[in-house]
């Protein structure tokens, strides 16, 4: 009987909706449009929107749809914040742009010029990369963004961290979408005006169009009264849950700011007049005109027959839709789908804010609207879209009921759990973290990256992964560790980039093998033979090995009491103590061999 009930409602949801988008097909107006709006929404359960559209100069409306807080339902308003994501790219473009305005900036003077310090990965950029090529994608360098999305460094360190990332094309040779890029911009932005991209942003762009209500980060957002939460969609079982905010880390100028309805209309319509908002010249016609031409191809084939292939220009992409030149920039981050969207040479815009994750609804609201304002042959994008993600959902759901998993079964690690444990570091990403937890009876691994820190589960062989949990961005994510020649696990590797080999962690050393009361242990002369070699210390911190008549040679930390001699790859040092500590004899260790020196008394 219920299910029968439940059949007749869907019928006749679907009659309704097939009704009031009936109506909403008045050609050159918005009639019905919150009809259509809120049915929309329900087919792809997004909790809450905001959508603003502008035309000819003039905000038509900008509105609230839905719950910005479900449990408590709190409707959004026009003043509802959001995280606009990488919709700031414009903003940091915009606010650089006020800069080449001011002639204190040029577009295609190598960064090198301004940042002395700046360092890529390939020398040829980092001779060559100018602030055109960091706004335009086209530097080289592949995302790389787990190192701010996991971390707490500093805009500074992230910038100083750039080369040790690999890059893996020429610099301007292919689009490869870097929010790192975008960070740097705005960094260098910050430094040219003797302030910081906030302010640079803040005096440039917020304050002359009276944007009083946009933030520049989630945690400044949140101290305000009307600001939405964040949901996710479980893809298997679609249902929608509230997640916690994730931190960031400070990617600031590629995607931190918060934003409202009320202020993005204001943004839009700047946007759509070339830098002209109320009268006042925000940017220079000639930037804004440049942050909306081509300025690099992207590869690949429109999804649909009514748009072009696409391109890039300066903070925005660039395509044409039904033959109107279509400027756009979408934004996603954990929680948050949003979409900035105009037909500059028609004065049409849309902005569209939704706080869950991944929704398609960001993308489709614009071509609704432009089909209706432009007088265009509808087209049904609810179910277009909707198709695409039936499909790719059921696709996945079938690669996992066939077992399609990429496990090789009935394997088991090759160490105990452990010799996994400890510090792995590298220089870009910084520290991945693997400690043993017993606390919820049989031990398991845990790993922290950085600010980030996740159980572990085996895998297959000597590869754990983050457990399974669609509401988790880091749900299976793997780490493996290779065995070293002397069966050490002293590395770990992580696909933390997927256009570069695999990172490698290297394992750090404990804190005390740095300490001069542990070092002092292994202070003496060894019987080599036919002569007496001696351990030093060089300095309070790093021992070294002295063969007479020889320059010293480092002994690098490695776990326990083993050292690597520094330019002999492949040979180790390990010191065996006595009850008291001291060191009795050392053990050399060399590919294919070993020997023991006795400690001279």
């Amino acid at each position: 009987m219920r299910g029968a009930l439940h059949f007749v409602v869907r019928v006749l949801i679907c009659l309704a909706f097939a009704a009031s988008a009936a109506t909403a097909q008045t050609k050159g107006n918005l009639d019905g449009f919150d009809a259509w709006m809120k049915k929309a929404m329900a087919e792809f359960k997004v909790p809450g929107a905001a959508v603003a559209v502008v035309k000819d100069g003039k905000i038509l409306f900008a509105k609230g749809y839905g719950y910005r807080d479900v449990a408590h339902k709190l409707p959004v308003t026009g003043a509802t914040m959001f995280p606009i994501a990488s919709i700031t790219k414009s903003f940091t473009v915009t606010a650089l742009g006020t800069l080449v305005d001011q002639g204190r900036l040029e577009w295609d003077r190598p960064v090198r010029e301004y940042l002395p310090g700046f360092r890529m990965n390939d020398p040829v950029a980092t001779d060559q990369l100018t602030t055109r090529d960091m706004v335009t994608h086209r530097s080289g360098l592949p995302r790389h963004d787990l190192i701010w999305y996991s971390s707490s460094f500093s805009r500074e360190q992230l910038v100083d961290k750039l080369r040790y990332l690999e890059s893996n094309k020429p610099i301007r040779s292919t689009f490869q979408y870097n929010n790192l890029m975008f960070l740097t911009a705005g960094y260098l932005g910050g430094k040219i005006s003797g302030s910081s991209w906030e302010e640079i942003v803040r005096r440039g762009v917020l304050e002359p169009l009276g944007m009083s209500n946009t933030r520049f980060s989630s945690d400044e957002a949140r101290k305000m009264p009307d600001y939405s939460l964040p949901y996710r969609k479980n893809w298997k079982t679609e249902d929608v849950a509230e997640i916690p905010f994730e931190h960031w880390g400070d990617v600031g100028p590629a995607g931190s700011m918060n934003s409202s309805i009320d202020d993005m209309a204001k943004y839009l319509a700047m946007h759509i007049n070339k830098g002209k908002f109320g009268g006042k010249q925000i940017l220079g016609t000639n930037n804004a005109e440049q942050m909306q031409s081509p300025q690099m191809v992207m590869q690949g084939a429109p999804l649909f027959a009514e748009k072009s292939e696409g391109s890039y220009g300066m903070g925005l992409f660039i395509e044409t839709y039904r033959g109107h030149k279509h400027v756009s920039h979408g934004g996603n981050l954990d929680g948050f789908s949003l979409q900035l969207s105009f037909l500059p040479n028609d004065g049409v815009g849309v902005v569209v804010l939704t706080n869950l994750s991944g929704t398609s609804l960001r993308d489709l609201v614009p071509y609704y609207v432009y089909d209706r304002l432009l007088g265009a042959e509808g087209v049904d994008w609810v179910e277009r879209y909707l198709s695409i993600e039936r499909k790719g959902r059921a696709q996945q759901l079938d690669a996992e009921k066939k077992g399609f998993t990429g496990k090789k079964a009935g394997t088991r690690p090759s160490h105990e759990l452990a010799a996994f444990a400890g510090e792995f570091e590298h220089p870009g990403y910084g520290i991945l973290a693997v400690r043993v937890d017993s606390s919820a009876g049989a031990p398991k691994l845990v790993m922290k990256l950085n600010d980030v820190e996740r159980p572990l589960e085996h895998f297959h062989f000597d590869s754990f992964q983050v457990p399974e949990n669609p509401l988790d961005s880091f749900e299976k994510f793997r780490v493996s560790f290779p065995t070293n020649e002397q069966g050490d696990v002293a590395s770990l590797q992580a696909v933390v980039e997927p256009s570069v080999k695999a990172i490698e962690f290297t394992r750090r050393a404990e804190r005390r093998m740095f300490e001069t009361s542990f070092l002092r242990q292994f202070v003496g002369d060894y019987d080599a033979p036919g002569v007496a070699v001696t351990v030093s210390l060089a300095g309070e911190s790093t021992l070294q090995w002295v063969n007479p008549g020889r320059p010293p040679r480092k002994l690098i930390p490695r776990s326990g009491t083993r050292f690597d001699l520094e330019g002999a790859t492949g040979v180790t040092m390990e010191f065996k103590q006595g009850a008291d500590g001291v060191a009795t004899e050392v053990v050399i260790y060399t590919p294919g061999s070993a020997q023991v020196m006795p400690r001279k008394r």
